[in-house]
């Protein structure tokens, strides 16, 4: 592999890929929105949806990692690059604050008003009496039906220890690959993604032990509804973020990556450690605040 040295910045071609990109997220939004609205061919249109969207992605990263193997990318590629993977992560942290927002506003500010609090009576005796300022709560008039909670211990303590193993095990791998010990990057990258699909396999028995045994649901009112967006949009992001680990690790098999010269591996550690965070922070204000 080449590097480029010369001042010149690289100037990509023309490419159809964000077309593609587009056209598959609009038959994934029909699809999923005729779907939910009671048609059954909403399912098939959003499977094609889907299926554009993995052809989208792996002929772009095709592209792009042969065009990082050819030596295309100078310095200021690279930079441009960590610019671009900071703000993308600034981004996705703007994107997990609004619903931790969305949490902290249930909790301390809307149920406190409808329970009379803060010089509130009123609204609580004209609009919903009797209601008590508690969490977890369904909302008012108990809307939601019984439920039981989500306790912290069990499966959330378990994916909790993973994910916090599995940023440890990516951290090694990166000293590894510096180190230029590409035995130990192998199996400990592996490591991190397996680790990785272990949490999100796990979580879907978490949701099914919510929905069959807890009645926990969606339609619980303010906590389910703020418990599963969290969680469910935490393990989009995982496995989100096991599947580019695991495109890491075959580039890894297949030579890629110098100590000096492995971006894609850093970007990918940076959004996996992000991940962690956001999950123990969840960890602590979902399950045991």
């Amino acid at each position: 592999m080449t590097t480029r040295t010369d001042e010149h910045y690289y100037v990509p071609h023309g490419s159809h890929w964000p077309v593609v990109g587009s056209l598959g997220l609009l038959f994934l939004m029909v699809g999923v929105s005729v779907w939910l609205n009671g048609s059954d061919f909403g399912f098939y249109v959003m499977l094609g949806g889907l299926a554009i969207l993995i052809y989208m992605i792996t002929g772009w990263f095709a592209t792009v990692i042969g065009e990082s193997q050819q030596g295309l990318y100078n310095a200021q590629v690279d930079k441009s690059f960590r610019q671009g993977m900071f703000w993308f992560i600034f981004s996705e942290v703007m994107f997990f604050a609004a619903f931790f927002g969305a949490l902290f506003y249930a909790r301390n500010m809307a149920i406190p008003w409808l329970g009379g609090a803060s010089n509130n009576f009123f609204t609580n005796l004209l609009l919903w009496e009797g209601f008590e300022s508690t969490w977890p709560t369904n909302g008012p008039g108990n809307i939601g039906g019984e439920y039981e909670v989500m306790a912290p211990f069990g499966l959330p303590l378990i994916n909790t220890a993973l994910l916090l193993t599995s940023s440890i095990t990516v951290t090694i791998a990166h000293h590894a690959l510096i180190a230029n010990r590409r035995m130990q990057l192998t199996v400990f990258l592996a490591a991190t993604f397996l680790l990785g699909f272990v949490f999100v396999c796990l979580q879907g028995v978490e949701y099914v032990h919510a929905y069959q045994d807890l009645n926990l649901k969606l339609t619980s009112g303010i906590y389910g509804s703020t418990f599963f967006m969290l969680t469910g949009f935490h393990g989009m992001h995982v496995t989100i973020g096991a599947i580019m680990l695991a495109i890491i690790f075959f580039r890894v098999l297949k030579g890629h990556f110098t100590p000096d010269k492995h971006f894609a591996f850093e970007a990918v550690a940076w959004y996996w450690h992000f991940v962690d965070v956001v999950w123990i922070g969840l960890y602590v204000f979902v399950y045991w605040m």
